[in-house]
C-alpha cells in the first residue's frame, strides 16, 4: 500500500456514517491521527503518532488490529443494528451504506505494521502488532443474525450492570463469576429460578420472582450464577438499589426494544411502612404496560417474608381499617408471580457444604476436627449458613 493509498484510507474512514462512533474510539482515533501525520507532519511527529496508535492498541488489551476492528464493528451501537434488534427491516439506503462501510473497515483491519510504516523514511525501531485474516462483513452478518444472543453496544461486552447515581446504566467490569456448580444444596430452589429464566430466554411467559429466607443462604449468589450460566444465550442482569425504584419505568422503556433478555435485580429488599418506594414497586408489579415487557423480569431478594417492617402497634393500633392496612402491607410480596424460600441449613446440610468446599479447596483435615471447628465458627457467626461455610473455609485457607 502506497502513501497515497494510506491517504485514501484516511479519507474513506472519515466518510463513515453508520459506524461513525468508531472514529471516537481511542485506537481508531490514533490510527487516523497517524494517517494524517503521514501526509504533511514532521517525521518525529509521524513516528510519535504511529507509536501512540500501537500503544493504545496494546492498552485496549489487544495485539491484533484485525480482531480489534472486527469486534469494534460488531459491538457498535448504531441506527442500523438498533433496527435489526427491534426486528425491523432497515431501509435499502442503510443496507447499502453498511455494505460500503464494512469494506472500509475491512481495509483498516487488513493493515499491517509494514504497510503503515511504508510511508515513513525511518530505519529505527518501531513497535509492531500482530496480523490475522478476518472477514469483517461476514462477522457482522453473524452478529445481526444472532442479535438476540450477542447483543450490541455495552450489552455485547458485559453481562452485569448497575444503575448509577444519575440513572445511567453502568457495566460491572469485574463481575462475580460464581457458577451454579459452586453452590451446594438448594438445588430445588435453584431449578425453579433456572426454569423461569429459561422461559424468559425462549420467549415464553416468565414471572417476577421473590427470593426470601435467612441471610447467607445463597439467594443473591443463585441469581448471579444463573446469569453466568445463561449469558451466552443472551441473558443480562441490571442491579437496582431500593432508592432507585422510581427509575424502573424509564429503565424498562430503554431496555424494552433491546434484543437481549434482562433480569432487574433488587437485593435485600425491605421497606418501612410509609416508604414511598413501596408504592413505586407495587405499581410496577401490578402490571403496568412497561412492566409486562417481553424481555424483562424482576428478581428481588429479601430476608423478610412480608417485605414491610411492621411493629406490634401496626397490628394492634386503633386504625379503623386495620385489616385493610395489614393486607396492603402483605400484598407486595404476593405480586411476585413466584416466591422461593431459602431455609437456613440444618447441621447435616451445613457440614455437607463445609466438606464439599474443603475438598474443592484442597484442605486436608481430620473430618471430626473439621466438623468441630465448623460448628464452633457457625456458633460465633450467629448460626449455620452457606455463607458461614464459605467464610469458614476461607479462614482456614488464610491460615
Amino acid at each position: 500500500m502506497t502513501k497515497n493509498s494510506l491517504s485514501q484510507l484516511q479519507i474513506r474512514l472519515h466518510s463513515l456514517a453508520i459506524f461513525r462512533n468508531l472514529l471516537t474510539d481511542p485506537v481508531m482515533e490514533s490510527l487516523l491521527a497517524y494517517l494524517e501525520a503521514l501526509q504533511s507532519a514532521p517525521l518525529s511527529q509521524a513516528v510519535s503518532c504511529y507509536s501512540q496508535f500501537v500503544s493504545r492498541l496494546y492498552a485496549a488489551g489487544s495485539t491484533t488490529l484485525a480482531r480489534y476492528v472486527e469486534q469494534l464493528a460488531g459491538d457498535d451501537e448504531n441506527p442500523y443494528i438498533r433496527r435489526i434488534g427491534r426486528g425491523e427491516t432497515p431501509a435499502p439506503e442503510m443496507v447499502e451504506c453498511v455494505r460500503a462501510e464494512l469494506e472500509i473497515l475491512q481495509a483498516a483491519a487488513d493493515l499491517t505494521p509494514e504497510t503503515l510504516r511504508s510511508g515513513l523514511d525511518w530505519d529505527g525501531y518501531l513497535p509492531v502488532f500482530q496480523t490475522e485474516p478476518v472477514d469483517v462483513a461476514a462477522s457482522y452478518r453473524r452478529r445481526c443474525e444472532n442479535i438476540g444472543k450477542l447483543g450490541y453496544g455495552i450489552y455485547a461486552r458485559h453481562r452485569m450492570f448497575y444503575v448509577g447515581d444519575n440513572g445511567q446504566i453502568v457495566p460491572v467490569h469485574n463481575p462475580d463469576k460464581i457458577r451454579l456448580s459452586s453452590l451446594i444444596d438448594y438445588k430445588r430452589e435453584q431449578q425453579i429460578i433456572l426454569d423461569n429464566t429459561l422461559a424468559l430466554l425462549s420467549g415464553k411467559p416468565a414471572a417476577n420472582i421473590l427470593l426470601t429466607g435467612d441471610a447467607g443462604t445463597g439467594k443473591s449468589s443463585t441469581v448471579k450464577a444463573v446469569v453466568n450460566e445463561l449469558a451466552y444465550k443472551g441473558l443480562r442482569i441490571l442491579e437496582v438499589r431500593k432508592e432507585q425504584l422510581h427509575a424502573i419505568p424509564a429503565i424498562l422503556d430503554e431496555l424494552n426494544s433491546n434484543p437481549l433478555k434482562f433480569i432487574l435485580f433488587i437485593d435485600d429488599l425491605s421497606f418501612q411502612k410509609d416508604d414511598d418506594n413501596f408504592s413505586a414497586l407495587k405499581a410496577i408489579l401490578e402490571g403496568s404496560v412497561s412492566a409486562k415487557s417481553r424481555n424483562i423480569v424482576i428478581y428481588a431478594t429479601s430476608n423478610r417474608r412480608h417485605l414491610v417492617k411492621e411493629t406490634f402497634s401496626d397490628r394492634d393500633g386503633d386504625d379503623v381499617h386495620r385489616n385493610d392496612t395489614m393486607q396492603e402491607l402483605l400484598s407486595l410480596s404476593e405480586r411476585f408471580g413466584i416466591q422461593v424460600t431459602f431455609q437456613k441449613p440444618d447441621k447435616k446440610t451445613y457440614l455437607g457444604i463445609v466438606h464439599h468446599l474443603a475438598k474443592e479447596k484442597g484442605i486436608q483435615m481430620d473430618e471430626s476436627q473439621l466438623d468441630a471447628l465448623a460448628e464452633r465458627y457457625a456458633l460465633g457467626r450467629g448460626g449455620r449458613s452457606a455463607r458461614a461455610a464459605n467464610q469458614f473455609i476461607d479462614g482456614l485457607l488464610a491460615k
